[in-house]
């Protein structure tokens, strides 16, 4: 079995594309949502995605499957939004580390399926398994109260708490490594990388690989809560991360730019998985998957990545056009860097 970094070295790793878009083709019902399980539970479940991982893990699973026929190297688990914080919306916090058990077997049976399908790939790396660690719907840097800026609706420790709880799950289903993605507010990656660290210190367990993907949300080259992308990577580095980079809020198109210049200042790792464009008017991505392939195609040429897929709105379709415009490019050499005399 190849390690993740001796892949790395190898080519350059595809990531796999958006979970809520494909969910949205079954076209579920409330019912889909509840099972049997969940039939008299008080509050409406539909959009509840990650509870799916229990309800209707056929579902996810397929998906996952997918995105492996379609050449992905690393499939993420369906846990986004699957810690305490987030999952009170639907009074399921005490399913926290639950689901995300769940959520990393459907993944590990979906690549156990494929490898029974494919032999001859259970010779080469992977696929590997991303535990996915949701940016929250609570954040620490920023008031959701406009007439308070100094007040928050949550403290660190409840964030790390949350995080903590759902990377044990994650890591007791069996996940290779740890995704901490779509990252808007830098405290509330902080609180999860603490909560990683803590909890590799308190099991004794080897720390899993870690990847970091911030989200740059408009066209100054900011996250939501202010940084600009040198210092929101200047805030991670100490995680040691395999890997650093960007997804979501922004099409390829739009990405480029800030790509190039992680590119030059990672001493890690790069990846890259964005949108398939920017939403219409109906909310609904139009990019189409060779247009998304084009653009990371290039941006491979230039060596500005290592690990690429896509994010909302893009499907097996743009993984397998995506995977092919990269397969014969030479990954992102790692930059050798001076020491510094401390």
């Amino acid at each position: 079995m190849h390690t993740i970094q001796e892949a790395l070295r190898e080519k350059i790793l595809i990531i796999d594309g958006a979970m809520g878009t494909m969910i949205q083709r079954y076209k579920l019902t409330e019912a889909d949502y509840r099972g049997a399980r969940f039939a008299d539970w008080p509050s409406d479940l539909k959009g509840n995605n990650d509870l799916l991982c229990i309800t209707r893990p056929d579902i996810i699973r397929d998906i996952h499957l997918e995105y492996l026929e379609a050449g992905a190297d690393i499939i993420e688990t369906n846990t986004f939004n699957a810690q305490a914080v987030s999952l009170a919306d639907y009074q399921m916090s005490e399913l926290a580390y639950e689901l995300n058990v769940a959520a990393a077997r459907c993944a590990r049976e979906a690549i156990t399926t494929f490898l029974e399908k494919h032999p001859e790939r259970k010779a080469g790396p992977g696929p590997f398994v991303a535990g996915a660690i949701g940016p929250m719907n609570k954040t620490l840097s920023l008031s959701p109260d406009v007439n308070n800026p100094g007040f928050r609706s949550i403290g660190f420790d409840e964030v790390a708490e949350a995080y903590y709880e759902q990377v044990k799950g994650l890591s007791d289903g069996g996940v290779d490594l740890l995704l901490i993605e779509t990252i808007f507010d830098t405290l509330n990656a902080k609180a999860a990388i603490y909560a990683i660290k803590k909890f590799y210190r308190d099991t004794g367990r080897p720390e899993l690989p870690l990847m970091i993907s911030g989200t740059i949300t408009d066209a100054s080259g900011r996250t939501l809560s202010g940084q600009t992308l040198e210092a929101f990577y200047t805030s991670v580095e100490h995680a040691n991360p395999l890997s650093v980079g960007l997804n979501c809020a922004l099409g390829a198109e739009q990405m480029r730019p800030h790509i190039e210049e992680l590119s030059q200042i990672a001493a890690c790792y790069t990846s890259a998985y964005p949108n398939a464009g920017l939403p219409n008017a109906m909310g609904e991505y139009d990019e189409l998957p060779h247009q998304t392939a084009h653009f990371l195609e290039e941006w491979a040429k230039e060596g500005f990545v290592n690990i690429v897929g896509g994010c909302c709105g893009t499907t097996p379709d743009h993984i397998r056009h995506i995977a092919q415009h990269v397969k014969s490019i030479e990954p992102r050499p790692l930059p050798v860097l001076e020491l510094n005399n401390h």
